[in-house]
């Protein structure tokens, strides 16, 4: 089945993008090297790309973020460069060469609406309790925004020189590991339906969110301890699970019905300009017009204006 056709509403939208390593591999398994890499690549790629991170959460062999950007190609390098990174680094943490990501990322577009912004909130932040490997969210051992969305504080992290590390072995120098690391710190941004709350109101409103993520991941055990913080970091990043969740994603998530059906409409319209155009080119003609926000085939990227 062909990939769907990258599309960002016209002006920018929020949207959850997910990753999954190859064979659901637990090559994400927390630590404290690997949580100081990931914060310190998200800094980078934040202050490089200008995307705003309202949230996310990093599994053992996934992860979700969510992200507002103006468009796809900015999403596009944004996610090019987070995920080169992280895979060379997470690889050399585990030793693990081979291919790293099961696949290309996936991103769905979040109306406007604050259920829909919220709800997927919750759902990033749940991460870690709903599968009941630990409690609480906080308690998650790996990268999670859960903190940082109650305290409102920067996330810290690192940025490692490898080229002048090489060059230092080169060199027989003696160095530790952060003589050629660089701190790296970001804040998170609201959402887009919160920007007119104050500080204090939206972290009540993540509070609430964590109380009933915790609720309700208490429910879902029946009262049964979590598997605990010891036995997620005592597993081997190599493993393969037997069995790996595969639902069907959907296109949009909306609140209502009314906003997924006009989203439905605009991606239809964004879909059928660009059939048209790709048929044209195609045939030969080398004119073909792309519609704005578009990855011609073998092209270059389409701008507004």
């Amino acid at each position: 089945m062909s990939r769907p056709l990258r599309w960002i509403p016209e002006g920018g939208s929020l949207v959850e993008v997910t990753c999954r390593t190859v064979h659901g591999r637990l090559l994400l398994l927390p630590s404290k090297e690997l949580n100081e890499i990931i914060i310190g690549i998200l800094a980078r790629a934040k202050q490089m790309y200008e995307v705003r991170i309202c949230g996310f959460a990093f599994a053992s062999n996934h992860y979700h973020l969510i992200l507002w950007v103006k468009d796809a190609e900015q999403l596009s390098s944004f996610m090019c460069y987070l995920n080169s990174n992280l895979a060379r680094e997470a690889g050399r943490l585990v030793d693990w060469g081979e291919k790293f990501w099961s696949r290309r990322y996936r991103s769905i577009v979040i109306s406007e609406e604050e259920g829909a912004q919220a709800g997927r909130l919750k759902y990033v932040v749940s991460h870690g309790a709903k599968e009941g490997l630990v409690d609480s969210p906080g308690q998650w051992p790996g990268v999670h925004c859960v903190h940082a969305l109650l305290n409102g504080e920067p996330l810290t992290g690192y940025w490692f020189d490898r080229s002048q590390e090489n060059a230092a072995r080169t060199r027989r120098e003696d160095f530790d590991r952060l003589r050629y690391a660089t701190p790296e710190s970001f804040k998170l941004d609201p959402l887009p339906c919160w920007q007119g709350l104050t500080p204090e109101q939206i972290r009540a409103r993540v509070s609430s969110l964590v109380n009933e993520i915790e609720i309700e991941a208490s429910a879902a055990r029946q009262d049964m301890p979590s598997l605990g913080v010891e036995a997620v970091l005592a597993q081997d990043p190599h493993t393969r699970p037997k069995k790996s969740k595969k639902s069907p994603a959907p296109r949009f998530h909306a609140w209502s019905r009314e906003t997924r059906r006009a989203l439905y409409e605009a991606y239809g319209l964004f879909v059928g300009a660009f059939r048209d155009a790709a048929e044209k080119l195609r045939s030969g003609d080398r004119t073909a017009r792309f519609p704005t926000g578009s990855f011609p085939p073998h092209l270059q990227f389409v701008r507004a204006g």
